[in-house]
């Protein structure tokens, strides 16, 4: 980058211009609502609110997975987030999710409806409630909580970092771009690893660690997110590629990817669901 395009911070940074690029719109630096509405409510006891992003999807898909093991009362209803459209500042959304991003969960069967919000939260959350997905080991437990919020601490850079910088900027910086895209091909370096001895991430037992990694990194090496498959070298992390494939092929992975998804072809679709009938579609 030429001294001519270095930027120069001011004392103080104010919000006189959107940022420009892709979703700049869903950014501001200010919380609370813009606009008053309430949300939805269906007839079962779990309200999801969300979109299936990687974050979106992290929930729909252990819910899927537990009424796979025949846990009724993980029927849930799920309603779509539209962020583009700024549905997620609405004052109801905001009362479940102060920090006004997906996916955010009212859980009504509690005395006092109870709010969760934050992917990883959710999972716990629902993990604690139904018993599953969450190893009773003392030691495993501490090791699916660490790569849980591994991928939390994680994504970030993957999403927010890589993924903005290459796709979705007003323009292309090389800076930016190499520093993310290192910490990205790092990331897929430490999973390989691990994943060469393992067939999970903690070992022989699917938990929700690997709901959450994978709803990024199996995207990330299995659907050229970002159109980055050839840049990052995706195929050569053979661990990761063999692991995702594995978890997309369970039935509830699939079913739970399609939910409040709004784009792409029919038959991948359930932009709301209410009923398992709603994958007849």
């Amino acid at each position: 980058m030429s001294d001519d395009n270095t930027y120069e911070p001011p004392k103080v940074w104010t919000w006189d211009k959107a940022s420009g690029g892709r979703f700049a719109n869903i950014n501001r630096p200010i919380a609370g609502p813009t606009h008053e509405k309430e949300l939805p409510v269906g007839e079962h006891p779990l309200q999801l609110h969300s979109l299936a992003t990687p974050n979106g999807v992290k929930v729909t898909v252990m819910l899927e997975e537990l009424l796979e093991l025949g846990e009724s009362g993980a029927e849930y209803d799920a309603w779509i987030i539209n962020i583009g459209e700024g549905q997620q500042f609405s004052s109801g959304f905001v009362e479940i999710n102060p920090n006004s991003k997906i996916p955010a969960l009212l859980d009504r069967s509690t005395e006092k409806p109870t709010r969760v919000f934050e992917s990883a939260a959710i999972l716990l959350y629902l993990a604690d409630k139904f018993g599953h997905f969450l190893p009773e080991d003392p030691s495993a437990r501490a090791e699916c909580y660490s790569w849980l919020m591994w991928q939390m601490g994680s994504a970030p850079y993957l999403g927010g970092g890589f993924g903005h910088f290459y796709a979705y900027a007003p323009e292309k910086w090389e800076y930016p771009i190499n520093r993310f895209a290192m910490e990205v091909k790092r990331q897929l370096d430490v999973l390989d690893r691990n994943l060469a001895e393992r067939e999970f991430l903690i070992g022989d037992e699917y938990t929700i660690a690997d709901m959450a990694n994978v709803a990024w990194y199996g995207a990330l090496v299995l659907h050229n997110i970002y159109e980055a498959a050839e840049f990052l070298e995706v195929s050569s992390y053979e661990n990761v590629v063999r692991w995702a494939k594995a978890i997309e092929a369970r039935p509830a992975v699939a079913r739970g990817k399609r939910v409040n998804r709004s784009w792409g072809p029919e038959d991948q679709r359930v932009v709301e669901r209410h009923s398992a009938a709603d994958f007849s579609r």
